[in-house]
């Protein structure tokens, strides 16, 4: 079929597909057909090959000329949309030398409660705190988002609180069900994470959830919100829950990290850590290394013994409810959910898992 006689692709159909195909991503990029990913894989669509105009045709069909203005003067634009009838997607544009380039993720329109990913107990407990800072890391596509969402929703069904959410963009819609939602997006409804974190303290929030701690201001924010009452829900894009709190402690001066670390040891609840890895048979599975602060932990913290903090982790986890990433891939492997190469491959501390195998 030749380029006057070839039909355009319909974006919503496209979008279709990827819950037809019950897959997590969209990929549009100029000289490739079509794309989902499904289990972690990519998968093409046995469509034909895109031309840079039917990328830009489509990606500028979902979005409006404040949008479009956007992505014209800094060439990236994140956004997030709902088609009727399809779902919810969180979208990102951006340039390549071949053309506009787009990525869809897919956000379920209904909630998941807490139980049904499997998601550690230990949940539960954390969301009926009444101030603190609890941290949910990990890579992009790990489900951070919606560990997050599931638990926001507990406290939802549970608590009659004022939840804040400020997120880039709004993934997951809340209903008002027990809790009074407030749901703002980074340059729709505010100016930047740390400029709404500032106000938020002035609307009477009970919970406040930061879509990502990004900069020094925005983390010098949470944890203030985090010491005066509230409870601070945020996301890193960090691999384990000791070099979460590195990555917070570094973002500031030396002069400052003393204070960071008093601050991190009196605030700090818990770091989950996560990771997505594709189950034998199909689908995925969830890993989340679990670090609860207890007296042990906020000295480690405050003393910048912050190596130390996972030999903690793996002492008395029955009475801690703590748990490494290595001791779920473990269980993961004996139960056959998933291989000895995904174990490997996956693991945040390789070498010591290999240890461990060795010696079974």
């Amino acid at each position: 079929m030749n380029s006057e006689t070839k039909q355009p692709i319909d974006i919503k159909k496209l979008l279709k597909s990827v819950l037809h195909f019950n897959s997590s991503d969209l990929h549009l990029v100029p000289g490739s057909e079509p794309q989902i990913r499904i289990d972690k894989s990519l998968k093409p669509l046995n469509l034909p090959v895109l031309t840079a105009k039917e990328v830009e045709e489509m990606a500028y069909a979902l979005i409006v000329d404040k949008q479009k203005k956007i992505f014209e003067d800094k060439n990236e634009l994140d956004f997030s949309f709902e088609l009727e009838d399809i779902g919810r997607f969180r979208a990102n544009y951006y340039r390549t030398i071949a053309g506009i380039a787009c990525a869809f993720r897919m956000i379920p329109i209904e909630i998941p409660p807490l139980a049904k990913f499997n998601n550690n107990p230990i949940f539960k407990e954390l969301v009926k705190k009444e101030k603190g800072l609890i941290l949910v890391t990990g890579p992009t596509g790990s489900g951070k988002s919606t560990t997050l969402a599931s638990m926001l929703h507990e406290i939802n069904l549970t608590k009659s609180k004022h939840i804040i959410t400020i997120e880039d963009p709004v993934e997951f819609i809340h209903t008002n069900i027990k809790s009074l939602f407030s749901q703002r997006e980074v340059g729709a409804n505010t100016e930047s994470f740390a400029t709404a974190l500032k106000f938020a303290l002035r609307q009477d929030p009970d919970v406040i959830l930061i879509g990502e701690m990004r900069d020094k201001e925005t983390i010098e924010a949470a944890l203030t919100a985090a010491e005066t009452g509230h409870i601070v829900f945020a996301t890193l894009h960090t691999n384990s829950a000791p070099s979460t709190i590195n990555r917070i402690i570094d973002v500031f001066d030396a002069g400052e990290q003393s204070q960071v670390r008093a601050q991190l040891a009196s605030s700090l609840i818990s770091v989950v850590s996560q990771s997505l890895m594709p189950k034998i048979g199909g689908g995925v599975v969830a890993t989340q290394e679990v670090l609860i602060t207890n007296p042990a932990i906020q000295n480690l913290i405050r003393e910048d013994k912050i190596h130390q903090i996972y030999s903690q982790m793996q002492l008395n986890q029955n009475e801690t409810s703590m748990t490494t990433q290595n001791d779920q891939l473990l269980t993961l492997l004996r139960k056959n959910i998933i291989t000895k190469e995904t174990a490997i491959a996956s693991s945040n501390r390789p070498e010591e898992f290999l240890r461990v195998l060795s010696n079974l």
